[in-house]
């Protein structure tokens, strides 16, 4: 099948990334369920469907709790026995390593559609798995395997501007605020197209204090040592 431009291909992406051409996708980033023991709402408002007197109504989406069912044990057991398999080193060395349950059951899950991504993705293609603390680890062991960790590029640390209560709430533990991107390449060579963004002014105007003389453009005072090999990265 040759992929269309502009076009939304529905459903679960192990179901639909068998049919792409090989080596066909520049850029893959996926916000997977990450594992995290809870349940998902739609909320309806501001003009959808509406029950109890006119309040916004919730229908439940998708639970993210993964338990180690029959389901589980036949992909666990399909990749295992399939040694040519790009996730067969990952899962069987899992299933020792933690043992058969619901993380296993997870990231087998991912692990089996991780490995159809890197199909599809082209030599000098990027893919972003974004994902939270519950199963990050495990998830790097995974790309790690799929992948190769000599492809590991970036673990970005995404910090949210919001939604720091989790101790205001009873939480014996510290905050949860960030969210983490693993970036891989799927080889030596990568497009990367640096952007860049304007300063924020309460930062210009704290870190550059001073102004130069006829001009009026800002400086500061500082020190030319680093640690050099910044283009090695």
């Amino acid at each position: 099948m040759s992929l269309q431009a502009n076009t939304l291909y529905y459903g679960d992406c192990l179901e639909w990334l068998p049919s792409f051409p090989a080596e066909s996708v520049d850029l893959i980033y996926l916000d997977p369920p990450f594992n995290s023991n809870t349940s998902y709402n739609l909320l309806f408002g501001n003009g959808g469907p509406k029950r109890n007197g006119g309040r916004s109504a919730q229908v439940r989406a998708f639970d993210d709790t993964w338990r180690w069912d029959d389901a589980a044990a036949r992909r666990v057991d399909r990749i295992a026995r399939a040694a040519a398999h790009p996730a067969h080193k990952a899962v069987v060395g899992l299933r020792t390593l933690i043992g058969e349950g619901g993380m296993l059951a997870y990231l087998s899950y991912m692990a089996e559609r991780l490995a159809a991504m890197r199909r599809v993705l082209k030599p000098s293609g990027s893919i972003y798995l974004h994902c939270d603390p519950t199963a990050s680890h495990g998830l790097k062991l995974v790309m790690d395997v799929i992948f190769g960790a000599g492809n590991f590029r970036t673990e970005i640390v995404w910090k949210r501007s919001g939604a720091h209560n989790d101790t205001k709430q009873g939480r014996r533990q510290h905050g949860r605020i960030h969210d983490t991107l693993l970036f891989y390449s799927k080889g030596s060579q990568w497009t990367w197209n640096p952007v860049y963004m304007a300063y924020d002014p309460e930062y210009i105007r704290r870190s550059y204090r001073h102004r130069e003389k006829g001009t009026g453009r800002r400086y500061r005072i500082d020190n030319l040592t680093g640690p050099g090999g910044g283009g090695e990265g």
